[in-house]
């Protein structure tokens, strides 16, 4: 039997949580935002075609801060056409991914649906097609209260109120040749340098977000980040990360030690952030946003997209349907970003609803919940206070990516209340785990659930919408500080302790 020891110091403490950490993602990509959050005729629409039903699911889910409208769209967006009388707006061609956009979801209408759902928005601005100009016209109308031309419309248009929009995304993956305009790392640093310096100047407490490397496999890694650096460190508040994972070539043991490529992410983003830092003296932090992060199987030729030369209006793209393995390994992933929460300040699941989301919809139909809605809606409600790292002492297991990968990862946290203690086992076999938790003053078990089927490639389905869900962690004890779980074979698990 394989076992892991698990100790918990509440003096490590990695970082209070921001709920920003649990952010999402929504794009004018496939049915995210047409028959995906809205759906005029749907019988469970309001007044502003907003599914309810959709809204209650993304409200379970505990998504924080919403990044929109892109992605790969915003290269091309032109704010101004989705503002206005819905029946003047004018349809565009989305070169991003060869679909027709009615802008029938703009600016005003995508701000009424997150005061739906408690979430608050970040803002990306093109800077593949448009500049300064157009992010400081955006930024005006959003925010100003009122008095100019560009907040008087807003007004006009029905929002009295301003947006009041924190923060802003300069651009997305600049670096990748599949993004309208994008440019090599020294252009890109200087256009992002001067619009954050412009919108700064509008309003100095903005966060601003500049672009990264779209992967950790890019060409261009690392040395993009210390470029655009170079250029806009001084203006901008944190660098953006994107990373998806998916199992490949049946290699299973692989995959299930997928965060170990994205802890090495990290740490790599962060050691070239902390040089350029120190380069140019400065003594603040550049935090990573981790805006983009998802099991995706781009390798996976899907015979249901329906792209193709005919400019379709919303076409069904990038609807994976994962897995129980794809739920462990994005529970992992989740715990990962928790560990390095000191610097990962902001992270967005990409995306929210189908496409590669945790959240599907039929028209006219159901919306059900994804595997991966699990790990991601327990950690969002049960993580409070702050993030501590415990100590793990556990065995290994052999992977062709990563070599030997500890069986067990884990992280905790703690406020005055109450703890949480989430756990994965990537191995095939069960793990008897002990977690010395006597420092965090907790005297019982309020909650133990995992996420475990027999069948790791067992998924929810239109047909069979409730094939896996969360079940209880059975014989979960607490005695004399310490808690002792039976961790079932590919599993991710949650306990609250109070």
């Amino acid at each position: 039997m394989n076992k892991a020891l698990i100790s918990v110091d509440r003096e490590a403490v990695v970082a209070p949580v921001d709920r920003r950490i649990f952010g999402s993602f929504v794009e004018h990509l496939g049915r995210c935002v047409y028959d995906g959050i809205y759906e005029p005729g749907h019988p469970t629409a309001n007044d502003d075609g907003f599914r309810m039903d959709v809204v209650d699911l993304v409200r379970e889910l505990g998504s924080s801060t919403i990044r929109y409208p892109g992605g790969n769209f915003v290269s091309g967006f032109r704010w101004e056409d989705s503002v206005g009388p819905r029946d003047e707006r004018p349809v565009r061609r989305d070169l991003a991914w060869h679909s027709l956009e009615t802008n029938q979801v703009g600016v005003d209408e995508f701000s009424r649906w997150l005061k739906l759902t408690g979430s608050e928005l970040m803002m990306a601005v093109n800077l593949g097609t448009r500049g300064i100009e157009a992010a400081l016209d955006l930024l005006e109308y959003c925010n100003h209260p009122s008095g100019t031309a560009l907040s008087d419309q807003r007004i006009a248009n029905g929002t009295a109120l301003p947006h009041d929009i924190r923060m802003w995304c300069l651009g997305n993956e600049m670096d990748g040749p599949w993004q309208t305009g994008y440019m090599t790392a020294d252009d890109y640093g200087k256009i992002a340098a001067r619009t954050a310096q412009a919108m700064k100047a509008a309003d100095k407490s903005l966060e601003l977000v500049v672009c990264g490397s779209s992967s950790s496999s890019m060409p261009t890694f690392g040395d993009w980040e210390r470029t655009v650096l170079e250029h806009a460190y001084d203006h901008v508040d944190f660098i953006s990360c994107h990373a998806y994972y998916q199992e490949r070539g049946g290699d299973l043991d692989s995959y299930l030690a997928a965060s170990l490529d994205m802890q090495y992410f990290i740490e790599t983003v962060v050691a070239t952030a902390d040089h350029v830092g120190n380069k140019l003296k400065s003594k603040k932090k550049i935090k990573l946003s981790f805006d983009e992060w998802n099991i995706w199987y781009l390798d996976e030729h899907r015979e249901s997209d329906e792209v193709n030369d005919q400019w379709r209006y919303a076409p069904r793209q990038l609807e994976d349907v994962y897995s129980v393995a794809d739920a462990v390994v994005l529970g992992n992933l989740l715990i990962t970003l928790l560990k390095n929460h000191d610097r990962v300040a902001s992270a967005s699941l990409a995306q929210l609803v189908n496409v590669i989301a945790p959240i599907m919809t039929e028209p006219g139909g159901d919306a059900w919940r994804q595997t991966t809605f699990f790990p991601f809606s327990v950690t969002s409600r049960l993580a409070r206070g702050e993030v501590l790292r415990p100590r793990i002492e556990v065995g290994t297991y052999k992977t062709v990516a990563y070599g030997d990968a500890p069986l067990v990862d884990s992280v905790v946290t703690h406020d005055d209340d109450s703890s949480a203690v989430f756990l994965v086992n990537r191995g095939r076999t069960p793990v008897e785990v002990q977690v010395d938790v006597a420092q965090l003053g907790v005297h019982g078990i309020t909650e133990a659930v995992t996420f475990w089927d027999d069948d790791v490639y067992a998924k929810n389905t239109l047909a069979d919408q409730h094939r896996v869900g969360l079940k209880d962690l059975e014989g979960a004890r607490l005695v004399d500080g310490v808690l002792s779980v039976m961790l079932p074979p590919v599993s991710w698990s949650a306990i609250a302790l109070g």
